[in-house]
């Protein structure tokens, strides 16, 4: 019997690679840091070396050891590849750093799949205008209770003050002490805005993003305090009150001052399916007082419930009925999210 060797024996080929496989991923230690100021269909624009001279845009796609955790404006994350910039390059994005905060949203009250909206922002400002169209306080609420969900700041923002007397909407949520901020259409008719020094100063050195309706003017408001935006602008329709969805792409907009501001398209609903029932009231300051006196395991939409007699008191103020009826539909929204979609 002969004697065999390594160079005896044949080794069939792994045909997926010879390459051992591990759960380790990579560290990429060298992984450039990066923030993302746009996604548009799986490419994300992002921008290196913020604060430098040497500040650029760079595309990048999201690289497949992420799995299926997604890349959102906002999200502060490490590139490895082709960083510079240059026309047709693509980076990868390895790393998404953990996010300080999440805004959040589902397609409706019932839907279990909720998505982040933007990641690390400080501010939400929600947008409305107080005439044309006129203002939805179910949308604010909603915003609000996002806002505070997500550990944000929220800040209302009303435009079109020239159109009506702002003091009328703000009632609503004055027992709140909510800050906020009117512009008008200045006087001259050359489209500028009034008021946008005290929006610039609340927007000052932070991130905010801003919702609202189509129409509102949240466009209008982009373009006034970054002059070289150039987001569409539309116009809302005489027969519904509704405006055109005319910025349909998320964008980060660096601001003269310092900070960010986030232009989001248009909504028409905001699913808060991802808040649990019993956070909802921390979004109403003005009734939470109210629940010290509700018998255990209330629900808040029952004739013991103890905020009925909070709001006839006096107590949440001369909005009280109002935004205890605002409260209580977004529970009931919950459970069936026609009744809200219907409401103004």
């Amino acid at each position: 019997m002969g004697r065999f060797d390594e160079d005896d024996v044949r080794v069939r080929p792994n045909r997926r690679g010879s390459r051992p496989r591990t759960k380790d991923r990579p560290a990429h230690a060298d992984a450039v840091a990066g923030f993302v100021v746009a996604v548009d269909r799986g490419r994300s624009t992002v921008l290196v070396g913020e604060g430098t001279a040497e500040a650029r845009a760079v595309t990048a796609m999201r690289a497949r050891e992420l799995g299926r955790q997604g890349v959102v404006v906002g999200d502060r994350v490490g590139l490895v590849g082709d960083v510079s910039g240059a026309v047709d390059t693509l980076a990868r994005i390895v790393r998404i750093e953990e996010r300080r905060t999440s805004l959040r949203r589902s397609a409706d009250d019932t839907d279990p799949i909720e998505r982040v909206v933007v990641a690390n922002a400080d501010q939400l400002v929600v947008v409305a205008a107080v005439a044309d169209p006129e203002p939805r306080s179910r949308l604010v609420d909603r915003c609000l209770v996002a806002a505070y969900d997500a550990g944000m700041t929220p800040l209302l923002c009303l435009t079109k003050g020239d159109l009506r007397p702002a003091s009328e909407v703000l009632d609503t949520w004055a027992p709140l002490g909510l800050d906020a901020v009117v512009t008008s259409r200045g006087a001259d008719g050359q489209g500028g805005l009034e008021g946008l020094d005290a929006v610039r100063e609340r927007l000052a050195g932070r991130i905010s993003v801003l919702v609202g309706h189509s129409g509102v003017g949240k466009s209008t408001l982009v373009n006034a305090l970054v002059p070289d935006a150039a987001r569409a602008t539309g116009h809302v329709n005489a027969v519904t009150g509704r405006g055109r969805h005319t910025s349909t792409s998320m964008a980060a907009l660096e601001l003269p001052g310092g900070g960010w501001v986030i232009d989001t398209p248009g909504v028409r609903s905001f699913g808060l399916a991802h808040v649990a029932p019993e956070s909802v009231l921390r979004a109403f300051p003005d009734l939470l007082p109210g629940e010290a006196g509700c018998p255990r395991g209330c629900t808040h939409d029952e004739p013991d419930c103890a905020l009925d007699d909070w709001v006839g008191q006096g107590r949440a103020g001369a909005a009280g009925p109002a935004r205890l009826q605002s409260f209580r539909r977004l529970l009931a929204a919950r459970r069936s999210p026609r009744d809200e979609a219907a409401a103004p």
